[in-house]
């Protein structure tokens, strides 16, 4: 019998979605999907105040992204239309929390928002984070006016815990406040991220869940 090797996920097909470790020759994607989404993203991503950027940075940064995500150090990923000719957003198991908690960040190119897209990558990666790296917590943070982002984490059960005071800034420099969404192991099994069928896979195509 061959030798089942871990996770992490390096590839999600969700109902609608292939969510997967970025690859090199994703540069144009990733770099279209950013460029068309600058004026959508601007309030909100500190990244887009150095947009646009030339293609050669996209591939340095899709190097450093994989070369963590081989190392298991952090877990960004792309998000896909099915047949994967398209980005549609980014987002991302980060580790920044410590070993046993994870932090799910997400945006949805311009013309995909209002789809559910965000919603179903979270859920898919929420299931990841508890099913496959066995953590105890997963949080969501994003800015206090971000509507549409709050509304992610509320939707797949997750629970308001704390709003940080002026702990990060805007992409303009300027402090705001933070809303910090918390969902831990004991409650997942009763959210729509336990029910949302998908399928993970690890570097070499075998299958997790």
């Amino acid at each position: 019998m061959a030798e089942k090797l871990p996770g992490p996920a390096y590839r999600i097909e969700t109902p609608h979605l292939v969510i997967r470790c970025w690859e090199i020759e994703d540069a144009p994607l990733l770099k279209a999907a950013i460029d068309a989404s600058l004026e959508h993203l601007r309030p909100w991503m500190p990244f887009v105040a150095y947009e646009p950027q030339p293609l050669q940075s996209k591939v340095d940064l899709i190097r450093t992204w994989h070369s963590r995500f081989d190392s298991n150090t952090d877990y960004v990923y792309g998000i896909f239309t099915p047949d994967e000719l398209q980005a549609i957003g980014s987002s991302g198991l980060h580790t920044r929390l410590g070993p046993q908690a994870r932090e799910i960040g997400y945006w949805i190119h311009t013309a995909f928002t209002h789809r559910g897209y965000a919603t179903e990558t979270t859920a898919a990666l929420t299931k990841v984070a508890f099913e496959l790296s066995g953590v105890e917590r997963v949080e969501i943070h994003c800015d206090i006016h971000n509507v549409y982002s709050a509304a992610i984490p509320r939707r797949l059960g997750f629970t308001l815990i704390n709003t940080s005071c002026r702990n990060v800034s805007t992409p303009h420099g300027e402090p705001h406040d933070t809303m910090v969404w918390t969902l831990f192991m004991h409650e997942y099994a009763r959210t729509p991220a336990a029910a949302l069928e998908l399928k993970a896979f690890n570097a070499v195509g075998q299958q997790l869940l």
